[in-house]
This record gives structure tokens, C-alpha cells and sequence, in this order.
């Protein structure tokens, strides 16, 4: 089994900064995909970004593209998620993912999921 905890996560001011990160343990694997997705109050999950095992490989959906940047060190089993210029609408509980399917931008793509770590931006 695998388990991932994802940490960072806070209060902070439009226009602020976050760094989450999400730490896999127990079975280890390789070439596996990492996501980020978010769910914010009376909405579904939403996709994030994503990163494939090389790193080299990265998706992100529209609304944050050129202010997040997912980044991940393989030897630590870790994903990150810097997050810049939040703004109130990114308020929502983060959760990372470990999967190994083609499409990153679904949830069907992950079979591991941890139990989520909220980000709230105040304008």
C-alpha cells in the first residue's frame, strides 16, 4: 500500500505565496505520475497539474498556468506545488495523487490519493 501526506497548506493574503509539498511512503514503484488536484466547497475535484516520473513532462490546467509550478525529487518520493499571485478563487482543499495512467488530467489516472491539506486566500 501506498500512503501520501501532503503538508504546506494555510491562510495567506491574495497575492501570496504557498509551497505544498506531499510525501509518498510504503510500496515503492517506478515511472509513476504525481497530480495535483483541488475541491472547493460545493464543487467537484478539480485537476491542478501533474508531473511524470522524469519530471520532464508536466500538465497544468489553464487558471494557473504561469503562477503554480509542480516540481518533484524522486529520491525523497515527493511532489511539490509552489504556488504564487494566489488569489481567492484557488481556495480549496489540495490533494496529491499517485498514478500511472496517460491522461493527468483525470482522477481515473490515480489509484493512490492523500487526505488533502487546505489553502485559503483572503482578499
Amino acid at each position: 500500500q501506498v500512503q501520501l501526506v501532503e503538508s504546506g497548506g494555510g491562510l495567506v493574503q491574495a497575492g501570496g505565496s504557498l509551497r505544498l509539498s506531499c510525501a509518498a511512503s510504503g510500496r515503492t514503484f517506478s515511472s509513476y505520475a504525481m497530480g495535483w488536484f483541488r475541491q472547493a466547497p460545493g464543487k467537484g475535484r478539480e485537476f491542478v497539474a501533474a508531473i511524470r516520473w522524469g519530471g520532464a513532462i508536466t500538465n497544468y490546467v489553464d487558471s494557473v498556468k504561469g503562477r503554480f509550478t509542480i516540481s518533484r525529487d524522486n529520491a525523497k518520493n515527493t511532489v511539490y506545488l509552489q504556488m504564487n499571485s494566489l488569489k481567492p478563487e484557488d481556495t480549496a482543499v489540495y490533494y496529491c495523487a499517485l498514478g500511472f495512467g496517460l491522461n493527468l488530467s483525470i482522477t481515473s489516472t490515480y489509484q493512490y490519493w492523500g487526505h488533502g491539506t487546505q489553502v485559503t486566500v483572503s482578499s
